[in-house]
């Protein structure tokens, strides 16, 4: 025991006397919690809005006007034709363009029914799709109202029929995107950071020369792991710790659920964690090797965690893969204690595919780790 005392001693030691990683520990995180959960947003907003206008009525100027006052659109002109629109969506200089085709109004009246053109630029499928999502509620906020007042002005006595329906927001009542984010942008700091100090941890001392001297001495395999992992254990709890803290006083989310219960299983997954950087060091020379793989690694679990895509909307093939990726339980139990108040029965399921997971990956470090006394 006191064998490993001293390595952890030696290491945490190392580490603030690396006066380059120290920023990447301390300062990196915050800034980079705070500017993502700022800037990662599932919202489109300042959308440039164009409309071709071959009616002129109070009619089609009252649609206009409805995404005139819209906060996600930004009307910017009124094309003579539609040749001009589509070049400048082609510039760039437009996102959505509204076709209003002549007689809109007479043939409401008449008809009850018309057809409005809308053009999208779809080059950023997942924009567009929430773009038409825009367009459709406003036009169907339109439609109801426009109805209403045809009705008014008719000689018919019916009644329209209206059906109201009332949601109820769970766990995020203001839809506030950060809310969701937070959590998950939390989980991918403490990820890379710990997968990352720990990946070049061992490789710096083959870098230097100070491995080959460490393994010839009389210190157990496992002593020697346990004390150049343990600090990268404790500096991820003490990220995690900073996280909790800015997330509930800059961006405030609500921690409805269990504290030690969030601890208990970021204990557990940064076994994991900590399991594949060690890996990785026991098969690269360098530190530019390891960063590199654990980049690699990093990217994919990242973008198969449901962080920022829904895992629902993944082929078949990618979430059956998604399953062996302990960057994913992480982020649905952080959001299901956090912001729904889960228990330990809730997270259990999770938390032993966690500790599996934590046994293979520290199982595998350790024999693929050479020492030679």
């Amino acid at each position: 025991m006191k064998t490993i005392l001293y390595i952890i001693q030696k290491e945490f030691k190392q580490i603030f006397r690396n006066k380059g990683m120290l920023p990447i520990i301390f300062v990196m995180p915050i800034l980079q919690l705070v500017i993502l959960s700022n800037a990662a947003t599932f919202e489109v907003k300042n959308i440039k809005f164009g409309y071709v206008d071959h009616d002129r009525t109070s009619t089609s100027r009252a649609l206009v006007e409805k995404f005139n006052a819209s906060t996600y659109f930004n009307v910017l002109t009124d094309y003579p034709l539609e040749s001009i629109a589509s070049a400048d969506m082609l510039k760039g200089k437009v996102d959505v363009i509204l076709q209003i085709p002549q007689h809109f109004e007479r043939d409401l009246q008449k008809e009850q029914s018309n057809t409005l053109g809308i053009t999208i630029n779809a080059i950023d499928g997942a924009a567009a799709g929430v773009e038409n999502v825009y367009v459709s509620q406003i036009i169907k906020s339109f439609n109801k109202n426009i109805k209403v007042d045809l009705l008014q002005v008719s000689d018919t006595k019916v009644q329209p029929i209206s059906i109201e329906t009332i949601p109820l927001f769970w766990y995020n009542e203001t839809l506030n995107y950060k809310t969701y984010m937070v959590p998950g942008i939390l989980v991918l700091l403490v990820t890379m950071i710990t997968l990352f100090l720990s990946g070049m941890n061992i490789v710096r001392e083959k870098e230097i020369g100070t491995l080959e001297q460490i393994n010839v001495t009389p210190i157990k395999k496992s002593q020697f792991i346990i004390g150049k992992l343990f600090p990268f254990w404790v500096i991820g709890m003490g990220l995690l710790t900073v996280g909790l803290i800015l997330a509930r006083v800059i961006f405030n989310i609500p921690i409805v659920g269990s504290l030690p219960l969030i601890y208990l299983y970021t204990s557990v997954y940064l076994l994991v964690i900590l399991g594949i950087g060690l890996f990785i060091s026991n098969f690269t020379d360098t530190q530019q090797q390891a960063m590199f793989i654990s980049w690699f690694f990093v990217v994919i679990f990242i973008l198969m965690s449901g962080l920022f895509t829904p895992i629902e909307s993944m082929p078949k093939w990618a979430q059956t893969v998604t399953e062996f990726n302990p960057v994913k339980y992480f982020v649905e139990v952080m959001r299901m204690v956090m912001l729904k108040g889960s228990g330990f029965s809730d997270i259990l399921p999770r938390l032993l595919k966690t500790a599996l997971y934590a046994l293979i990956m520290n199982s595998l470090a350790v024999w693929s780790y050479k020492k030679t006394n």
